[in-house]
């Protein structure tokens, strides 16, 4: 198994699949990975220094083909996805590159099915699917966001996050913001034991507007 690759970033195209594909150079010899689009903002083709890619090797009867991530917490992420029934590379590529790592992961770990459906592709049910396979595994997500979040105790109640969401994203929040306001507030042991919707909505914004 390849962990990781180290090279020169030749060339990002898009393909005619619509796919991402990057050309690495690593010792006179090329590789295509895909990516996901924020790596291939992030890669600068007039850098000619070398750049890290950590890789997943998907083999299958036809043809072989190698992911590449920017860390090794979105690979295992990746990995995590396509662990899921009915859940293929593209749409966990998808959903890594519509929501991000924290973001994904908190959507996951707290079962907001409403910000998992945001990605092309992905139904209701998709997302509960997703959800509920995954969001008991949360010692290894504990690992992937190094803390960030760390258990679904450590949230608010689904109701209140829904109603939290609905009520920023109506003030023009997005979603990231929203996600890290309350992701920030619920180490506030005193805010864990507070119901109150108005309360955490007040607070959000409070933190959102410093």
């Amino acid at each position: 198994m390849i962990s990781y690759l180290k090279g020169i970033p030749i060339e990002v195209i898009k393909n005619t699949n619509n796919r991402i594909i990057l050309v690495l150079e690593v010792n006179k010899i090329g590789y295509e990975l895909q990516i996901p689009s924020k790596l291939a903002r992030d890669i600068s083709q007039d850098d000619l220094e070398n750049i890290q890619v950590f890789t997943y090797l998907q083999i299958k009867e036809d043809q072989q083909i190698l992911y590449g991530f920017s860390t090794t917490a979105e690979r295992e992420l990746f990995r995590q996805l396509i662990s899921v029934s009915g859940i293929g590379a593209q749409l966990a590529i998808a959903l890594i590159d519509t929501l991000g790592l924290e973001e994904l992961v908190q959507a996951i770990v707290t079962g907001n099915i409403r910000t998992l459906s945001q990605t092309p592709g992905v139904g209701k049910k998709t997302a509960e699917r997703i959800a509920l396979e995954l969001r008991t595994k949360l010692s290894q997500w504990r690992k992937l966001v190094g803390g960030t979040v760390a258990s679904s105790s450590a949230m608010p109640s689904l109701d209140i996050l829904e109603d939290i969401e609905m009520t920023l994203l109506a003030l023009g929040y997005t979603n990231e913001e929203i996600n890290k306001a309350v992701s920030t507030l619920s180490q506030d042991n005193l805010m864990l034991k507070n119901t109150s919707t108005e309360e955490w909505i007040k607070e959000a914004i409070a933190w959102l507007s410093q």
